[in-house]
């Protein structure tokens, strides 16, 4: 789609596509057109790549002046458009590292050509996206970011979601991101490295979740059933896609920060956390269809990336972004043709196959606050996962691994932890903690500002 302009004739579907020339980045290839703008109801939910005219292949390979843009002021940019940057760039880095993993246990260097020739543009894509984060954003910046994002995007996905399985999971590995948010946000406190608040704007609250402490469990419990990659809804299909790249990028940023970060306080809250990310992506990753060929899951990552492009720019506010949104939905329109034709080529299927009821995107992905939510799930911030589902922790057996485990982890002393001794050293230097929330904490035993409860969701 050069341009990607659809419209729809009486029956609503996409009638017809004209291709304008590719967009710059500030200007709306809606703008481009000569009929009027549909119904946004209608355009969002009757997007069809499949049925889009795709750009060549190489049209993305451009000069250095084209990848390199000018990054975003981070006292003025919306924090969910900082959001919607990191999502993107963990999206290509998934996109670069399936395809190298795809490459590396594939023997026809016909197909490695075409996968080095689509891997090339996603390159490419990350690049500019990543180029976006300014110089002088600090670590903890950045990393406020990081956990906004995991907490609103696992807030806005779970609120939608059928599958009860799936809701189940994301709604578990929220409560644990939320309380990152909250150790991170103290130690920039702590470490006068920023203001949390300004860079979460009013969009999300501050405050515990289940105490870090308490989401060490043992790898056994982390594995999850996986899904009918085939039959299941197609939005659970994009749900788990974009939640296990979101984290597997959050997980690659602290095992990479860590050892670069300058104090021995947040070097050890980032090597934690980042033990308990890893503890996420094997649980997102699991729900993944194990039963798919490597073509079949270059297609569907390959429609993930459009549906989140079509995304972000319908959702996003920056009109220079926005642009940049446009311009690589354009390209991932292409990349989705070509692993469509790979598929079909090397294979003998056809893309319906994966996508029984059609190639239109279900609702789009949007990001909303979801305060009231999130204080809903906290309810369950006493279960523990068990195999592969979960239980309170109070009904399990004394004798259960959790407990060794979690036991053997702290070394007995989980009161030395890094993420515990965060809060406690705020406490002690402000007689309380940093806490932004709208109301008091929705559990009781996580209300007392002056204590860190390392007991919830630990100790029965």
């Amino acid at each position: 789609m050069q341009g990607g302009v659809c419209f729809f004739g009486k029956s609503r579907k996409i009638k017809r596509v004209w291709a304008p020339t590719a967009g710059r980045a500030a200007r709306s290839f809606f703008a481009r057109r000569a009929l009027p703008r549909p119904v946004k109801l209608f355009w969002s939910v009757f997007m069809d790549p499949f049925s889009l005219k795709p750009q060549k292949m190489d049209k993305v390979f451009t000069s250095w002046n084209k990848v390199f843009l000018k990054p975003y002021n981070k006292n003025e940019v919306d924090p969910y458009t900082r959001t919607r940057i990191i999502l993107m760039s963990g999206t290509e880095f998934e996109s670069v590292r399936l395809q190298h993993s795809f490459t590396r246990m594939c023997a026809n260097n016909d197909i490695r050509r075409r996968l080095a020739l689509l891997r090339r543009g996603e390159q490419l894509q990350q690049k500019r996206v990543a180029g976006l984060k300014p110089a002088d954003e600090g670590i903890l910046e950045h990393t406020i970011g990081y956990e906004q994002l995991a907490v609103d995007l696992t807030a806005n996905l779970a609120v939608n979601e059928k599958n009860s399985y799936v809701k189940k999971q994301l709604d578990f590995a929220l409560l644990e991101d939320f309380d990152h948010l909250y150790r991170y946000a103290d130690l920039m406190e702590l470490e006068k490295c920023g203001d949390p608040a300004r860079l979460v704007g009013d969009y999300t609250e501050i405050m515990p979740g289940r105490p870090t402490v308490a989401e060490y469990r043992h790898p056994f419990d982390d594995v999850n059933f996986y899904l009918n990659g085939y039959l299941s809804d197609l939005k659970t299909k994009l749900a788990v896609n974009i939640i296990t790249a979101a984290e597997q990028q959050t997980m690659n940023f602290y095992m990479n920060v860590a050892n670069l970060y300058t104090t021995p306080l947040g070097r050890k809250l980032f090597n934690e956390i980042a033990m308990i990310e890893e503890q996420h992506v094997t649980g997102y990753g699991c729900l993944k269809d194990p039963c798919m060929t490597p073509f079949e899951n270059l297609l569907m990552n390959e429609y993930t990336e459009c549906y989140l492009y079509y995304s972000c720019y319908e959702d996003e506010t920056d009109e220079r972004i926005k642009g940049i949104w446009e311009m690589h939905f354009e390209e991932e329109v292409a990349h989705l043709h070509e692993a469509a034709e790979l598929l079909r080529a090397y294979e003998g299927k056809v893309w319906q196959q994966l996508f029984p009821s059609g190639g239109e995107f279900p609702e789009l992905l949007k990001f909303r606050s979801q305060k009231a939510y999130i204080r809903e799930v906290l309810k369950s911030v006493r279960l523990t996962a068990v195999e592969e589902g979960w239980e309170e922790l109070a009904k399990l057996p004394d004798s259960f691994r959790f407990f060794s485990y979690n036991a053997r982890v702290h070394g007995g002393k989980p009161e030395a932890a890094g993420t515990h001794e965060v809060i406690e050293r705020a406490i002690r230097e402000w007689g309380e903690d940093r806490r932004w929330q709208d109301k008091e904490h929705p559990i009781k035993e996580l209300s007392d500002r002056t204590k860190d409860n390392i007991d919830v969701g630990r100790v029965k």
